[in-house]
């Protein structure tokens, strides 16, 4: 064992973490900072999602507040490209404003360890409305480190911290409450993350986007964002992801009209190789904002992956490369609906069934998919660019 794996085996240690939470229950007590919120997403990785959203309003709109981001140190260059004030997580600094803090704006679960002082209201903006089944309505559980009794317990035991708690729809708010063993506040406003898919979906914005990205201004964007797999993982937290798409048979039919974005989903530990694909294939994995890439994307082909909730706000063509549909459904994580019948969009499960569905609607335009409309209709209905609003208003004293 080196001697970094070695610390960092010590700094993850129990006597760490029981350091760590009594300087944070001894913080905790000291007098509360009112007009603080502390701000996190994807365990401090991204500057992304709802809290970036809700933050970006309280920026523009609640001049009394200060505001913080937490972040993960191997992520610190991401916050300050964006320049935007931040902790890092675990610092003496981040404990001593954290525990003080009158606000929680966090997207992911906290630590277990960590307690919540009486004086904060921890709003929990969660990332994506549920086709999975989710926490409580689990099955079984397959991730590494854990097992179905641990998680349910750990899951709701962290939920039980939460004050109030972000839903994009009626549907939604039906599960969180049931799977989460939620019972406080559900503020039923619209994803604060997609007031930009409103707001901000102009040709400029396209364009800019895409400069900003290095991607051709002559070719039409393919967005592939695939969610990760419970049981393929490579230890706790770092998953496995297998790219089943034929990128030559793609760029060989595809390759003159198209580019293909891809975003893979932030548990996934690969980093692939994509040698011989410049100029046809760019790995956006790591870009701080998948609400950038929704945007500028003509086309989205993705599985059972959340983002095609948001995506469909845009109206524009979606496919679902659902290659491995039948393991899924009955034996990994199974669906809170029939998908295979109310789908936006048609499900394919090879590459060719991909290429043949991409050259339909070049050659005959963009038909939506009949259940697209009360699809929208069931999930996007909030969606008006209005959510961050909502949301603060709902909160703030």
């Amino acid at each position: 064992m080196s001697v970094k794996e070695i610390w960092i085996k010590l700094r993850r240690g129990p006597l760490v973490t029981y350091t760590l939470k009594v300087l944070f229950i001894l913080a905790g007590k000291l007098p509360v900072k009112r007009h603080t919120v502390i701000f996190e997403s994807f365990h401090g990785k991204q500057y992304s999602d709802n809290p970036r959203a809700i933050y970006e309003y309280m920026k523009a709109n609640c001049p009394g507040l200060q505001l913080y981001w937490s972040t993960d140190r191997r992520y610190s260059s991401l916050f300050q490209k964006e320049n935007v004030p931040y902790l890092r997580r675990f610092s003496l600094k981040w404990i001593m404003t954290m525990a003080r803090a009158r606000y929680w704006v966090i997207n992911t679960r906290l630590p277990l360890w960590m307690p919540k002082p009486k004086h904060t209201i921890y709003l929990q903006t969660w990332h994506g409305t549920p086709l999975k089944r989710l926490a409580a309505d689990m099955d079984e559980v397959h991730m590494p480190g854990t097992d179905t009794k641990k998680y349910k317990e750990n899951f709701l035991y962290a939920a039980s911290k939460w004050d109030y708690l972000v839903s994009p729809n009626a549907y939604s708010t039906e599960i969180f409450k049931r799977a989460f063993g939620f019972k406080k506040t559900v503020i039923e406003s619209g994803y604060p993350r997609n007031d930009f898919l409103v707001n901000a979906n102009t040709p400029e914005t396209i364009e800019k986007i895409k400069k900003t990205c290095g991607l051709p201004m002559d070719k039409k964007v393919m967005l592939y964002a695939p969610t990760w797999r419970d049981n393929e993982f490579y230890s706790v937290g770092k998953y496995k992801f297998n790219l089943q798409l034929d990128l030559e048979q793609l760029q060989s039919a595809l390759g003159d009209d198209y580019v293909i974005v891809l975003r893979l989903h932030y548990l996934v530990a690969e980093r692939l190789d994509l040698s011989g694909y410049e100029g046809f294939v760019y790995d956006f994995s790591h870009h701080e904002d998948i609400r950038e890439l929704y945007l500028i994307a003509d086309m989205l082909i993705t599985d059972y992956s959340s983002v095609f909730f948001d995506y469909a706000i845009l109206q524009r063509p979606m496919l679902f490369f659902v290659y491995d549909i039948d393991s899924y459904r009955d034996s990994l994580r199974g669906f809170y609906f029939d998908f295979e019948e109310k789908a936006p969009g048609p499900l394919l499960k090879t590459t060719p069934d991909i290429i043949a569905a991409v050259k339909e609607i070049e050659a005959n335009g963009f038909a939506p998919a009949p259940s697209a409309k009360a699809f929208y209709d069931k999930f996007c209905y909030l969606e008006d660019g209005h959510a961050s609003k909502r949301v603060v208003d709902a909160i703030l004293e």
